[in-house]
């Protein structure tokens, strides 16, 4: 009888290790759940207290306040120094992806308008060859555009692309294009490598010099020292 009790007792105390085991188990499960759920809170609230400028966009401006603005600050057009010419040097393949990334940047940047679709295209190749950006045609053009905010060339990410217009500015843009990218330099713009159009205020503005102006938009080029 001593035996047979001593045997039946084993499995009750085998038990209970195990169940206090899987209350240990448990706990650091449900912190690991409430840290997450802490730092998801703590994200959004920062993202709420974001400022413009940390969100990379405008200023909240009026069109009329913004333009008066832009207005107040002068072109040094003394500080416009004419870009070197570029010369595509990709195959055939490469250089019609090419040109058809900057016709369409230019064209949905500037319409149909054959100087602002210049403008748009050169401040592409100036990028290409300044520091920071892509080492591509195509990717400074839609450099960000995978993200929310931060795209370089709003059309890439405010759905405009889901919208490609039909007319003859898309045979002026590539033909604009291929232009470009065999030598062709539009000088009014010289090395600029940002732009905007006078309706909006974009925080980096007073970080620049403005060089130029062709249309509504605005060109820019960094500051020295």
């Amino acid at each position: 009888m001593p035996q047979r009790s001593r045997k039946s007792s084993l499995p009750a105390r085998r038990q209970r290790p195990r169940k206090r085991s899987a209350k240990r188990n448990g706990a650091p499960e449900r912190w690991l759940l409430l840290l997450v759920a802490s730092g998801i809170i703590a994200i959004v609230a920062a993202t709420l207290l974001l400022t413009p400028h940390e969100l990379n966009v405008a200023e909240p401006m009026t069109v009329a306040q913004a333009r008066a603005s832009n207005a107040a600050v002068s072109i040094e057009a003394d500080r416009r120094v004419s870009a070197y010419a570029f010369y595509f040097r990709g195959g055939p393949t490469a250089r019609e992806q090419a040109a058809e990334c900057l016709a369409t940047a230019a064209l949905y940047e500037a319409g149909d308008d054959e100087r602002g679709q210049r403008a748009v295209m050169q401040v592409i190749l100036n990028r290409l060859r300044a520091p920071g950006f892509p080492a591509t045609i195509c990717g400074v053009v839609y450099l960000g555009s995978g993200r929310p905010a931060g795209c370089q060339f709003s059309f890439t990410c405010d759905g405009s692309l889901q919208r490609r217009p039909v007319h003859v500015g898309w045979s002026l843009a590539r033909r604009a294009a291929r232009r470009a990218l065999a030598g062709a330099v539009f000088a009014d713009v010289g090395k600029a490598t940002h732009y905007h159009a006078d309706w909006i205020v974009p925080y980096w503005r007073n970080s620049m010099t403005k060089v130029a102006q062709v249309g509504p938009h605005l060109f820019y080029i960094r500051k020295i020292g």
